[in-house]
């Protein structure tokens, strides 16, 4: 083993959604659950101010008409499917959506090659548990050595890619041969509850399934992962939950959430504390903002706590536009797009916020320039 370097590249991104487009299936499905005109106004309204046009299920949709909510019948009027038949559907259909991200990484015959090169494999998910898990059946499906070292990131909700991210940096660091490979896995569509109540119909609304996979090595190539940073929100603990129920898992998404993200990073200029998630800088200091993508709600407190231009934000709204929030997966879409476009040396910061009310960053400086 080489002796240990200073610096792990974010090399290669790929990501995945299933092929099925749910978005306008769903929002018909809705509507015929809200009781009453003004209700039903409302969640209109709400739906067209989301800012979303597609969202992707690894379920079909259904003929709404017949009565068929999804085409295979695992959503049923009355009779909604327990955890466990969620669990076994997520352990058929996690590793295929895994898979394509994958694959999007590269061309079969360079893929090959930099798989066999693989030393380490970090996979986060919120959405779903099973073991062996989908380490292992990576492991399997893609041929990688069996000595390769695994770490699952569980249960942080939708700001998991930057602490398995960080995981990938600290081995990298650690060890400049190893190549890691990171695998972000969410099919929130799995967790659909039945229920009549705007604000939880407009939670559901947000999420899509997803997937995305990326390599970290000590190669120079895609954007330097320069540092990390993490904060819990005072007096938010409530204000995001993801609980495990008897019908999937159940999330609780406060009205309040982006309020305080807004309060938070206004305090985090104001305050310019070399230790918070800005560095002490400003955010003009930042050319490139890969902000999750959680909903036009969160972007706008992001927009306005930091004050940043219109543009800022650009690649996480297309996002949003085109899948949906994907959980943890969301953010390695915006940096995707983000980095295909990025100029040699230009400094970002991605931002990511989940239950806790947490916050993660990641200071980044894209390929080119020393």
């Amino acid at each position: 083993m080489r002796a240990p370097v200073t610096s792990a590249w974010l090399q290669r991104i790929g990501t995945a959604t299933p092929p099925n487009d749910v978005h306008q299936a769903f929002l018909a499905y809705a509507r015929s659950l809200v009781k009453g005109d003004r209700e039903r106004q409302l969640f209109d309204r709400m739906a067209e101010r989301s800012s979303i046009e597609h969202r992707y299920s690894v379920l079909r949709p259904g003929r709404l008409a017949a009565g068929e909510i999804d085409a295979a019948g695992f959503y049923k009027r009355g009779q909604f499917p327990g955890t466990a038949e969620r669990m076994a559907l997520y352990e058929r259909e996690a590793l295929s959506l895994a898979l394509h991200a994958v694959h999007a990484l590269a061309a079969a015959d360079d893929l090959a090659a930099q798989l066999a090169r693989v030393t380490h494999l970090v996979v986060a998910s919120c959405t779903g548990f099973v073991a062996p898990g989908l380490d292992v059946q990576l492991i399997d499906a893609l041929g990688l050595n069996d000595d390769v070292q695994r770490t699952l990131v569980g249960f942080m909700g939708c700001s998991a890619a930057l602490p398995a991210l960080r995981v990938a940096q600290q081995t990298v660091c650690a060890d400049p041969d190893a190549l890691v490979l990171v695998v972000n896995v969410e099919l929130s569509s799995l967790h659909l509850r039945e229920s009549s109540a705007v604000d939880e119909l407009l939670s559901f609304m947000l999420f899509g399934d997803g997937a995305s996979a990326a390599l970290v090595g000590s190669q120079p190539l895609g954007a330097e992962l320069l540092d990390f940073r993490s904060k819990l929100l005072p007096d938010s603990r409530d204000l995001i939950t993801w609980n495990v129920g008897n019908q999937g898992f159940e999330m609780h998404l406060s009205g309040l959430v982006p309020g305080r993200i807004a309060e938070a990073l206004a305090g985090e200029i104001q305050g310019k504390d070399a230790a918070g998630l800005l560095r002490g800088k400003q955010a003009s200091e930042y050319t490139l903002w890969a902000v999750h993508a959680g909903g036009r709600s969160v972007l706008d407190a992001v927009e306005r706590g930091l004050a940043l231009p219109a543009a800022a934000l650009q690649d996480s709204r297309a996002v949003l536009r085109a899948v949906g929030n994907v959980s943890s997966a969301t953010v390695m879409f915006v940096l995707r797009r983000m980095l295909a476009a990025a100029r040699p040396g230009e400094q970002g910061m991605a931002l990511a916020f989940g239950p806790g009310l947490s916050a993660e960053s990641m200071r980044f400086r894209i390929a080119g320039l020393s």
